[in-house]
């Protein structure tokens, strides 16, 4: 707690006043993201900082495993579905990410079995993102490592999400529209690399190259 006392009192004397005009263009404006961030709340995966983006570019949801549930499960409180509606209905953003990363704990427990069932609340999350370890045992039978499963399903349930993301009617009425896109990346700790998948490979590929993605594309 003493280094986040610490890092406070940086900001407001080192740091504030290159933004101080910032914040008080977005007190009196309110907040208009352009992009819905969704990605997953290890500690290590931060969206502002891989994006370079300032204050009030984005709108950040970040949960265990960036999952994506059905809109009509995962519960009757569920703060990730209400995020989604309040992004796209509320604040209008015309891009979703949806951003998955390497050494995922939570894709890790679902392709072990190993979240406890005493941890409910974690168990019946992780659980939402079940058909991703169904996938991979069906369709990737020739990879045999845990590591490369584990990779592979990293992957897979970014795609998931994405899909999961039409159950929404608010998502299917602006992608109808033509006003909003949808995104898949994978984000690799080790190097930084940023992935964005292309289905026309049908694979992640380094985002550089997608710098001009089509409207509609993930």
């Amino acid at each position: 707690m003493q280094r986040l006392l610490e890092g406070v009192h940086r900001f407001r004397l080192e740091e504030f006043g290159k933004y101080q005009a910032m914040f008080r263009r977005l007190s009196r404006r309110g907040q208009k993201p352009h992009t819905l961030f969704i990605t997953c709340a290890d500690s290590r995966v931060l969206a502002e900082l891989i994006t370079q983006s300032n204050p009030g570019d984005l709108f950040v949801i970040k949960n265990v495993g960036n999952i994506v549930p059905p809109s009509d499960g995962g519960g009757e409180f569920n703060s990730t579905a209400a995020g989604i509606e309040f992004a796209v209905e509320i604040l209008g953003v015309s891009d979703i990410v949806v951003c998955g990363h390497s050494q995922c704990g939570a894709l890790a427990a679902l392709m072990a079995d190993e979240c406890q069932t005493n941890l409910k609340h974690l168990h019946n999350w992780v659980r939402l993102a079940a058909p991703v370890r169904e996938l991979i045992d069906t369709k990737y039978e020739h990879l045999k490592s845990p590591d490369a499963r584990i990779r592979a399903a990293e992957e897979e349930n970014v795609l998931f999400s994405i899909e999961r993301l039409h159950s929404y009617e608010c998502v299917r009425r602006k992608l109808a529209e033509g006003t909003m896109r949808l995104h898949g990346w994978f984000f690799k700790i080790a190097t930084g690399e940023l992935f964005a998948y292309q289905p026309e490979q049908k694979q992640f590929v380094p985002i550089t190259q997608t710098l001009t993605a089509p409207p509609g594309s993930t």
